[in-house]
């Protein structure tokens, strides 16, 4: 499991960088985040629902049952919506209510 991190989108805000647990992702010379051992990265997808931008991909390879689908989080207030895009374009949304996530 590993993550990919689009520089070219990346504002350099670091919120990746402080949720890691692992202090997997740094910031290079011009303060975009990149991943410095995507091997050592175990998925607990932190950073993902941190990035303000969607910068950060997880990717749910075949070994997870994913079969090479890129997963992002995108936030519209209490809804984290889960996006999927599978190889073949098809795109899914699962949003979540964060308020009610953890409910039970």
């Amino acid at each position: 499991m590993s993550i990919s991190i689009d520089r070219d989108r990346c504002i350099g805000c670091g919120k990746c960088h402080d949720v890691c647990p692992g202090t997997l992702i740094k910031k290079d010379e011009q303060g975009k985040a990149y991943i410095k051992y995507p091997r050592y990265c175990w998925g607990c997808t932190s950073c993902l629902k941190e990035c303000p931008v969607y910068a950060i991909r997880f990717y749910l390879g075949a070994d997870i049952g994913g079969k090479g689908v890129l997963m992002h989080t995108e936030r519209h207030g209490d809804i984290l919506d889960w996006i999927f895009e599978h190889p073949d374009g098809k795109v899914e949304k699962i949003p979540i209510n964060t308020k009610e996530s953890n409910r039970y």
